[in-house]
């Protein structure tokens, strides 16, 4: 899923808070050198779509005696936050082969991990380490510190 920008997020927004979900007319918080760029990354995410409308203030452009406008759609709404989106019950896990996914995988165990263990595995510094632990923290894991025969221990502790 793309990242949004506060523009995207802005015209979602707006969008969401209309009765036919139009994002014209557009806000005018957007600047308008970045307004048709904008909607181009909503088109092509599939957070936006063009339709038929017979609405004066949603028409985006005009062919013959048609007009279309752009609307928000159910994937751009749940991009925001709103509507059906599923809410995970736990963190996502990165992919197999990264090492962020090593760190996860030696917190899992029982016994948890040493810093020594951590930076073994991944190659990286200690601060570079506790830094990881920081960002695995901030994206909903419960990491636990401990002490293992003396020396501090970090874990995952797992959901009851």
């Amino acid at each position: 899923m793309p990242k949004l920008n506060d523009a995207q997020r802005i015209m979602l927004s707006t969008a969401s808070q209309r009765d036919n979900r139009s994002l014209y007319p557009l806000d005018l918080l957007i600047k308008s050198n970045s307004r048709a760029r904008n909607i181009d990354v909503l088109l092509d995410a599939g957070f936006a779509e063009e339709l038929e409308t017979t609405d004066k203030s949603a028409i985006d452009r005009v062919d013959g005696d048609i007009g279309y406008g752009i609307f928000v759609t159910d994937a751009g709404l749940a991009a925001i936050g709103i509507g059906g989106a599923p809410t995970p019950s736990e963190p996502a896990k990165p992919a197999k082969d990264c090492k962020s996914a090593a760190v996860i995988e030696l917190l899992e165990r029982d016994a948890g991990a040493t810093m020594a263990e951590l930076t073994a595995a991944t190659g990286w510094l200690p601060h570079s380490t506790r830094a990881a632990l920081t960002g695995l923290r901030k994206k909903g894991y419960d990491i636990d510190r401990g002490k293992r025969d003396d020396v501090t221990c970090y874990r995952i502790m797992k959901a009851a």
